[in-house]
């Protein structure tokens, strides 16, 4: 009888042995993985710092190029533009007066806002002129515009760029554009205007037509034979483009490089972070590992 009711008792503690000794293994088993998501997530930040880093380094290198050939462009722009500013050339203003929007942004991105912010800027024109046609040059603005006002883009160009923009690939634009059906009275060229390698700044540029510089007050003072002014203007109109094209171009490599060392730098933040994370659950698990071991010894002694 006292037989029986020893292994009714020893029951319970026999059932609770199995269960001390299988509860340590399952936490244990869980910071392991938990050690190796933090190493994998920690190998691949490191990779994208050093994927960061080293677009920073050619962006600042395609910068200073860029910068050269934004100062060359930027003569012969303003150089032609002050004919029109002398002769006081304005855009004619009339009912059914059609207008074309050329969007100078460029195919590729990581490089902020800078894209989106010549976006905003024909969606305003277009709230305020709903039957402008818009030209966009580069396959972001395509995109972003293409989603929103899609009826309006009558013209795209892609692959403009991609090193430096040339006035070649600015007068065959030009050449496209000036191909299109219909005459348009106003035609503004928006592109991101240069102010620093920090920052930069949405602006548009008048491209007039024949009939707009003919009619301009103070045009007769330089003299210059009808034949001669569709050549000027499709002249004009491709300077301009490339003025646009190559501020454009500065502007993209800056911002990207402001990207990239941003992204370094978050990229750098959260390799601290879980460099901390990973030593404190490792840690934890050394720790948990000598308790077991501790705990097990001092039952075997008791034992």
């Amino acid at each position: 009888m006292s037989s029986l009711v020893l292994s009714r008792a020893a029951r319970p503690a026999l059932r609770a042995g199995p269960a001390v000794s299988i509860r340590p293994t399952v936490p244990n088993a869980a910071t392991f993985a938990t050690l190796r998501e933090i190493e994998g997530r920690l190998k691949s930040i490191r990779n994208i710092e050093k994927i960061t880093k080293t677009m920073k380094i050619v962006a600042s290198t395609k910068l200073s190029r860029a910068q050269k050939a934004m100062a060359e462009s930027r003569s012969y722009g303003k150089t032609s533009n002050t004919v029109f500013d002398k002769a006081e050339t304005k855009a004619l203003d009339s009912e059914g007066n059609k207008t074309l929007l050329v969007v100078a942004s460029s195919d590729k991105g990581l490089c902020g806002g800078i894209h989106s912010g010549l976006s905003k800027i024909v969606r305003k024109k277009l709230v305020e002129n709903p039957d402008a046609h818009v030209v966009c040059i580069g396959e972001k603005c395509k995109s972003q515009l293409g989603r929103s006002s899609g009826k309006n883009v009558v013209l795209s160009f892609a692959g403009i760029g991609r090193d430096i923009p040339t006035f070649a690939e600015a007068q065959a634009i030009a050449d496209q554009i000036s191909q299109l059906p219909g005459d348009y009275e106003s035609i503004q060229i928006i592109y991101n205007s240069f102010l620093s390698a920090v920052t930069y700044e949405p602006r548009s540029i008048e491209a007039f037509s024949e009939e707009a510089i003919a009619n301009s007050p103070n045009f007769a003072a330089f003299e210059i034979d009808d034949e001669v002014l569709s050549n000027l203007r499709e002249y004009a109109f491709a300077n301009s483009l490339y003025w646009a094209l190559t501020e454009g171009h500065a502007c993209e490599q800056s911002a990207r490089r402001n990207a990239m060392d941003n992204a370094s730098k978050n990229a750098g933040e959260m390799i601290n972070k879980f460099q901390i994370l990973f030593n404190r659950t490792r840690q934890a698990a050394i720790t948990g590992e000598l308790v077991d071991i501790i705990t097990g010894a001092s039952a075997s002694e008791s034992v």
